[in-house]
This record gives structure tokens, C-alpha cells and sequence, in this order.
């Protein structure tokens, strides 16, 4: 199955359940229809990464076409949901995919219906019920994706453990933003479990799990998934500074207002001059931050080597999964597949 029609079946499911969903919650009340509305446009957007590798996951197993694995597939996009939800409160973003993020959405319809009160707080919490809604319903579309209970029982137990690692590394990512002095070190422990580990590995072992796999097929997506999983959120790092908002859905310099303490960042610290180190940390994290300011820390960014450093570790983690997948024992289809993914996760424009 091509990657486009992956992604086509997976929007087919997502549709099918949330409609299945919709009639319960409008018989308890009308005034949930923003909620749906808003669900609705964060679903309609998205690369549809994590559900594609769990569905090669399950491929690269011996697993067999079906709807069963579609929907499986496509409940990471409501775990998913989740995540960006909560983490675009925890970041005060005002965007998402080129829209207004969740809980300025709710602030919006505070403020449109005169409502007493901080809206401020109403959109927070609305935007945090919504993300723990996705939550549950992630877990109630996988249990009722189709699948036999032991194919769904060796799955769970990855499952699981992919929401504790994901939640695990959400905090590790707020701890060294408070902290503010992020080592590349730090940070790529940071990648690892928030973003390496959820996004390509375990929905690759997810797949390979609910299939059977043979111990030999998960070490190799394991070295395959994990290099790579780094390599996506380096990419994702570099996006966030120097990206095309029409590309990335998000304002340009966004991660630098948000004052996000990624491996970039600390590369470029690392290898900065006292003047130019300070003059990130000043401005590093401001929400005011404007054109002139973004382009300052791009510069500095760009002197200090700490991009190039920054591309070379993507060149190196993306040559690792890819001589590891070239020995692994899976389907040419598969094999095939998995390669076109990498490339996709990694060589994404600016």
C-alpha cells in the first residue's frame, strides 16, 4: 500500500470514529459543538507520520493488509491530538497546522459571547478537557480497532508504554526550559523520549508487536527507528528557526520566542563568544520578539557553526537507520516503505 493511501484509510477511520462518537456528545449538551468543531480542524491536518510507520511496523512483521490495522494505526493520531493540545497550552502557542492553536480557539469564543471571567483560563482549560478527551479516545479506538484480543494484548503493553514515555519527555522538555541551560546532552535525552521514541520507534513496535514479531524484526526496527526518530526532531529543531511558516503551520522564529532549549540551540551555545552567547540568552524566549530579533539569533545560530553542527548529526543519525535498515530481515515492500519515510522525515524544506 502506497504511503498516500495510508494516509487516506487513516482519515477514513479517524472520520468514521469520531462521527460514531459525535451523537453521544451532543445528546449531553449542544454547547459541545465547539469542542467538536475544534477536534475537527486540528484532525484535519497532519503528516499522519506515526500511524504510517505503525502500519510498516506491522507489515515488516508479516502482518496482512485490513481495516484492523488501519484503525490501530490511526489512533495515534487522537494520542497525538493529545500531545499538541496540551503541549500548545504549555507553550502559550496561538498556532497549530496554520490555525489558531485549541485554546485560543476557546479564547475566542469567550470573548466573541461577552462572557464574564478570565478567557485566558476558560480557553486553557477547555483546550486541556479536549486533550484528555483525545487521550481516552485513543485507547478506545485501538480497543476497538478490530483486531483479535492477543494480537491487541501484545500491543498494549507498547502502547502503554509509549504515553508514559512521550509524557515523561513533555516534562523533561519543560524542566530544561525552566532551567535555561540546556547541554546538547540534555537535550537529545529530551528527543529521545518526546520525540524519537513517540513518533517512529514505538509506533514501528507498536505495528511489529500487534503482528508477532520475531525478536530479530524489532531490534532492527529499533536501529532503524530510533537514529532516525532523532534525526526527525533535528530537522523539526532547525524548522522551528529557520522554517517556511507556509511549510511548518507555525510563525517563523516561533520556537525561539517560545525559548525552546533544543540541541540547535545548545550546539550554537556551546560553540558561542561571550557577547554572542548572551545576546541569545537575552533574547532567546521572548514573547516580543520580532522580525529583527529572529534574524539576530539566526545569524548567531549560523556563525557560531551551530547549524552546520546541527545538519551533520541529522546526516549522521539518518546514515545510521538507514545502513540498519538495509540488513533487516523484512519484506522488500517494507523495506521499500520505510526508506521512503525516512527520507520524507528528515529532508523536509526550509
Amino acid at each position: 500500500m502506497s504511503t498516500s493511501r495510508i494516509r487516506k484509510e487513516v482519515d477514513e477511520a479517524l472520520l468514521a470514529f469520531v462521527d460514531r462518537q459525535r451523537p453521544a456528545l451532543l445528546a449531553i449538551s449542544d454547547d459541545l459543538v465547539p469542542m467538536l468543531s475544534a477536534l475537527d480542524s486540528l484532525l484535519g491536518g497532519g503528516k499522519r507520520l506515526r500511524p504510517a510507520f505503525c502500519y510498516w511496523g506491522w507489515r515488516a512483521a508479516g502482518g496482512a493488509d485490513g481495516p484492523g490495522i488501519v484503525a490501530a494505526a490511526a489512533s495515534l493520531e487522537l494520542l497525538q491530538a493529545s500531545a499538541l493540545i496540551h503541549d500548545d497550552v504549555m507553550d502559550s502557542s496561538d498556532t497549530r497546522r496554520g490555525q489558531p492553536s485549541v485554546h485560543r480557539r476557546f479564547e475566542a469564543l469567550h470573548h466573541a459571547h461577552g462572557w464574564p471571567g478570565d478567557a485566558q483560563a476558560f480557553g486553557s482549560g477547555s483546550a486541556i478537557l479536549l486533550g484528555d478527551l483525545c487521550l481516552a479516545w485513543s485507547g478506545e479506538m485501538f480497543e476497538t480497532c478490530g483486531l483479535d484480543d492477543e494480537s491487541r494484548r501484545r500491543g498494549r503493553a507498547v502502547y502503554d508504554l509509549m504515553r508514559t514515555e512521550v509524557m515523561c519527555g513533555q516534562y523533561l522538555d519543560m524542566l530544561e526550559g525552566t532551567r535555561g541551560e540546556a547541554t546538547a546532552a540534555t537535550a537529545l535525552r529530551v528527543v529521545e523520549y518526546k520525540s524519537a521514541k513517540y513518533t517512529i520507534e514505538r509506533p514501528l513496535h507498536l505495528g511489529a508487536e500487534l503482528a508477532g514479531a520475531r525478536p530479530d524484526v524489532t531490534a532492527a526496527l529499533t536501529g532503524y527507528g530510533l537514529p532516525l526518530g532523532i534525526a526527525f526532531q533535528l530537522r523539526d529543531d532547525v524548522l522551528g528557526v529557520f522554517g517556511d511558516p507556509a511549510e511548518t503551520g507555525k510563525p517563523a522564529g516561533d520556537d525561539l520566542r517560545e525559548g525552546k532549549r533544543t540541541v540547535l540551540v545548545a550546539l550554537s551555545l556551546e560553540r558561542a563568544s561571550a557577547a554572542q552567547a548572551a545576546a541569545v540568552r537575552r533574547r532567546l524566549g521572548d514573547p516580543e520578539l520580532d522580525a529583527a530579533g529572529v534574524a539576530e539569533l539566526r545569524t548567531i545560530i549560523e556563525e557560531t557553526g551551530g547549524l552546520a553542527a546541527c545538519e551533520e548529526m541529522i546526516e549522521r543519525y539518518l546514515a545510521e537507520a538507514e545502513r540498519t535498515l538495509a540488513t533487516a530481515p523484512i519484506a522488500e515492500e517494507a523495506h521499500r516503505a520505510l526508506s521512503e519515510l525516512a527520507v520524507a522525515a528528515t529532508t523536509r524544506s526550509t
